[in-house]
């Protein structure tokens, strides 16, 4: 059974691989590790190997972790859907939110970021397919949300995110992948965005061929979910 960093050195010469294959530094994209459902004690082992970044979607888990774990110096990404009741925890205890959908969110968060802390970065979520399962705003919407967002005190847009409809054709991978990033180069030109939050473990090397600024991965560095959770 590999250890944790066995899998984030393995995971590190796929997105090397990846980024090489395409022209790109390696260094150009983050590896941002889904910690949701491990144990503090997977996060501390990830961090001892070398990983900084840290993605959780279920806001009283996150919580609990960041307690056990203040002795180490980590940077928080909240990835879930956001409930208006959370907004003041989230924008107390993370130093990036990558799954904004809606205006009022983004204000929440402006509001409700405290003063001491740096601006809070934002990712916009997209949903690409229209899946009634996922979270995010239909494409046509992001342009005017992006506006919107990026006047806001205390936060920071940086780009956007999404979640594709899961397909094992590298193909259709990267044709979901390229509708992203050509939102965000449309987007770009006139906001300075430099963050794409796009890929996981099955499909990282199509968001890196396309531009990914972070993939996000779970199960190739962690294994499967160790427990439930709670919201």
């Amino acid at each position: 059974m590999s250890t944790i960093a066995e899998n984030i050195a393995k995971v590190g010469t796929r997105i090397h691989r990846a980024a090489e294959a395409v022209g790109r530094a390696p260094e150009t994209v983050g590896l941002l590790a889904v910690s949701k459902t491990q144990p503090a004690e997977a996060i501390r082992a990830a961090a001892l190997a070398g990983i900084q970044h840290f993605g959780e979607n279920y806001l009283q888990e996150a919580l609990d972790k960041q307690a056990q774990l203040e002795d180490l110096t980590l940077c928080w990404h909240f990835i879930g859907p956001i409930q208006s009741n959370k907004t003041k925890a989230i924008a107390g205890h993370f130093d990036w939110v990558h799954s904004v959908d809606r205006l009022k969110i983004a204000q929440r968060l402006s509001e409700q970021r405290p003063a001491h802390l740096p601006p809070l970065n934002l990712c916009l979520q997209v949903n690409l397919s229209a899946e009634d399962s996922k979270s995010g705003c239909a494409p046509d919407e992001v342009a005017a949300l992006a506006q919107a967002v990026a006047a806001l005190p205390n936060v920071r847009l940086r780009g956007l995110m999404a979640i594709p409809a899961p397909t094992d054709d590298p193909l259709e991978q990267r044709a979901a992948f390229a509708k992203l990033r050509v939102l965000f180069e449309s987007l770009a030109a006139g906001l300075a965005l430099d963050t794409l939050s796009m890929g996981m473990s099955q499909d990282l090397e199509a968001a890196v061929a396309e531009g990914a600024t972070w993939v996000r991965i779970g199960t190739a560095l962690f294994g499967a979910r160790a427990y439930g959770h709670s919201q």
